[in-house]
């Protein structure tokens, strides 16, 4: 036990801070790493079962029509949509003009007057 705390004095503090410090983050990769390796399909397969849903192919879905959608109610949506893409908005000149602005001459941030007289 000795023998530990006298090499532990003798390591400087940084060092001690770097080691701790790389075995955290290394520590934590290689969990993180474990976890996507291992427990996310064990996650997945446990998710699967609990739906118990079969997979379904776009070829198997049914398609459901309904016969009281009529091509005047497909017309009026569509103008909707129209209408609401080409809706006319204001109009913005798109040139920018840049003014100077006047600033008026003040001895406080005048450099003439400075505290320090170089010579």
């Amino acid at each position: 036990m000795i023998p530990a705390i006298i090499l532990m004095s003798q390591i400087r503090e940084g060092y001690l801070i770097l080691f701790s410090g790389l075995v955290i983050v290394f520590s934590a990769l290689l969990i993180l790493s474990v976890f996507f390796k291992f427990g996310l399909p064990v996650m997945l397969y446990v998710y699967k079962i609990i739906t118990k849903g079969p997979d379904k192919k776009i070829k198997d879905i049914a398609i459901k029509s309904n016969d009281k959608f009529t091509g005047e109610e497909a017309a009026v949506i569509a103008a909707a949509i129209h209408l609401y893409l080409h809706e006319k908005h204001d109009f913005e000149n798109p040139i920018l003009t840049i003014k100077k602005a006047e600033k008026s001459y003040s001895p406080w941030s005048s450099k003439i007057y400075g505290i320090h007289h170089r010579l």
